[in-house]
């Protein structure tokens, strides 16, 4: 997984910003000003996403590479690691995932932007 691929296929989903709230290394992706996907700059090695509890269960027993949020919500989060194997296409499913659990959590009128531009 490369750097500014990740970066900018969640910025290229709808409402999306970025910044470092955390301090000049951590990147934080947020829809409507809550945060979906975190990752470092300068050690980018894994990334955190938000899950589906009981998904998120069923990932830490099926792949070595996921396991619970690291400074994050234990149930809610899930790092991905990249030096394990988890392939791209798990990791792109899981940012649609997390931005999607996202935006379902978000208030009414909020929500309905989304529904109005689905494509």
């Amino acid at each position: 997984m490369d750097i500014e691929f990740l970066r900018d296929y969640c910025l290229n989903k709808q409402e999306v910003t970025e910044g470092t709230p955390f301090g000049p290394d951590t990147l934080v992706l947020k829809v409507c000003n809550k945060m979906f996907c975190l990752f470092s700059i300068n050690d980018f090695k894994s990334v955190n996403l938000k899950c589906d509890p009981e998904r998120a269960i069923e990932l830490r027993a099926d792949f070595i590479g996921i396991r619970p949020g690291y400074h994050m919500s234990k149930t809610h989060w899930n790092t991905i690691d990249f030096e394990t194997y988890v392939n791209e296409k798990l990791i792109l499913e899981l940012v649609d995932h997390s931005h999607e659990l996202v935006v379902a959590s978000l208030p009414k009128k909020d929500r309905v932007r989304f529904l109005s531009n689905d494509n």
